[in-house]
């Protein structure tokens, strides 16, 4: 995958007249465009509402050019001049121009320039936190996703942010390992520079330590800022040793632990992902974060039904900016929960042929993707699935989820009773585990929880006998789906590997 600058670098030499680019980081950017316009040998300007038209780092700007039509006209007076005389070609950095192009005259003058630069080296570069052009435009621009720094900057940025409190405090200091640098590195990608200092800094001044430890405090304040807006949550993983069973799944991916790794030394292929499908609330989205964790992958779940839109075209834009974030985000592990009710199997009658043309799109990427992106899936309604996810290729491997078995409903009920602050040993868990059969994990820590408060009402000791009454008052999935699932396991037996 290429960083932004080179993709930047290859536009602007194929003579794009227009980029646009999306960015979290404005400053970064702006630095990264300046850099580029050095090297390409081109004169570096911006515009700004505020600040008007100026070249290069000079403090003043062209005289009455925040306006954004006065801008272009000046635009328009330095590119004519090039017919009789060698001016070197411009860099011309644009921020939130896409909000003053809807205006007739703008747009207008906008087009004619496009067309006067057309075949030069002269490029517009249009800098947004997020992508908005007209048809007019879009033609001849490309779309990039940029302000993502890459993992060298990041440890860059994480040094000197340690160099910097050290100044005024000298017992400040970084307490990690090659591999554990790599995987706060890791940690903070998709964050801004500035995002990035924040809470190096804030760990830094908790302790004056930077070290593993840190690296929850580093993802709680990652999966506020993503879940602040967006199409990608940043979830939390979770260790193996909180999910029963799984054994088979667990074996896959200790073969496959350090797959990811930048000191990888082996030539094996990186692996494309996996789809783990079975009985509701049998632990596949539980087993996901595990699955980011023994892979040490920062997890990201794509909503699909935060795709759709009632405008006509703008689901499938979002689940390409949604992709191209990912790609950015790379190594990263992309989350699919319940993919088939994003992507149901049906002829596109009842939406308009919407979910068929995102089908389309996400399969394509799956299969082209260039970035190091493990794609962990989940479903439940195998019927309701595309057949083209079951193509061998588009997984590594397929995984089917069922009831827990007697040893595993054991594991699951220590897990849920300590979890809840109960000792095991006070329970007679061989009785409990005997009224709990066909019963799924989400099923038994829902009775755990009933039994919790059961007890307090009573204000008694949470014990054997309320678990066991809130269990024998329970219809589980097994009972009430009992053909559905008969015909999923039929259908499982020959076609997956039991997790």
């Amino acid at each position: 995958m290429r960083a932004v600058n080179e993709e930047l670098n290859l536009l602007i030499k194929s003579k794009y007249p227009v980029i646009c680019l999306e960015t979290v980081d404005e400053i970064y950017t702006i630095r990264q465009l300046r850099a580029i316009a050095e090297q390409l040998n081109l004169d570096f300007y911006q515009w700004s509402i505020t600040d008007g038209f100026r070249r290069g780092d000079k403090d003043g700007s062209y005289y009455q050019t925040k306006e954004p039509v006065k801008m272009l006209r000046m635009v328009q007076s330095l590119l004519k001049p090039r017919e009789d005389e060698e001016i070197r070609p411009g860099l011309f950095v644009l921020k939130d121009f896409e909000k003053y192009i809807e205006d007739v005259l703008v747009l207008r003058l906008f087009k004619d320039i496009i067309n006067l630069i057309k075949g030069t080296r002269d490029t517009f570069v249009i800098v947004s936190a997020e992508y908005k052009l007209p048809k007019d435009i879009q033609p001849d621009s490309a779309h990039l996703m940029g302000g993502y720094p890459i993992e060298d900057e990041i440890e860059a940025v994480i040094k000197e942010t340690a160099e910097e409190l050290k100044r005024t405090n000298n017992k400040v200091a970084l307490s990690l390992s090659d591999e554990e640098l790599d995987k706060i590195t890791s940690a903070l990608k998709g964050l801004s520079i500035q995002q990035i200092r924040n809470v190096i800094n804030r760990c830094l001044l908790a302790d004056n330590i930077l070290d593993m430890n840190d690296l929850s405090e580093i993802e709680t304040y990652k999966k506020k800022i993503f879940d602040q807006e967006g199409l990608l949550e940043f979830c939390l993983t979770e260790d193996k040793d909180n999910i029963a069973g799984f054994d088979n799944l667990k074996r896959w991916l200790v073969e496959r632990k350090d797959s990811f790794s930048t000191q990888k030394t082996t030539s094996l292929p990186v692996p494309k992902g996996l789809l783990l499908m079975g009985v509701q609330g049998c632990g596949k989205s539980l087993a996901i974060k595990v699955i980011a964790r023994e892979l040490n992958l920062p997890l990201y779940r794509l909503d699909l039904a935060r795709l759709y839109s009632k405008y006509v075209g703008e689901t499938e834009k979002n689940l390409r900016t949604a992709l191209m974030i990912a790609e950015k985000l790379a190594p990263a592990c992309l989350w699919i929960d319940e993919i088939e009710k994003g992507f149901a199997a049906s002829g596109g009658d009842i939406d308009g042929g919407v979910s068929q043309r995102i089908l389309g799109t996400f399969l394509t990427w799956m299969q082209e993707r260039k970035a190091k992106s493990f794609i962990a899936a989940t479903a439940n309604d195998i019927y309701r699935l595309p057949p083209e996810f079951l193509r061998k290729g588009r997984f590594d491997e397929i995984f089917f989820v069922d009831l827990p078995d007697v040893e595993s409903g054991e594991r699951i009920l220590k897990i849920h009773l300590k979890k809840r602050g109960l000792k095991p040993e006070d329970f007679d868990l061989k009785k409990i585990v005997d009224v709990t059969a066909g019963f799924s994990g989400a099923e038994i820590e829902q009775a755990i929880i009933a039994a919790l408060y059961r007890a307090s009402t009573e204000k008694d000791v949470t014990s054997t006998k309320h678990i066991i009454e809130q269990i024998k008052s329970t219809k589980p999935i097994s009972v009430l789906k009992k053909e559905e699932i008969s015909a999923l396991r039929a259908w499982a037996k020959e076609r997956t590997i039991p997790a």
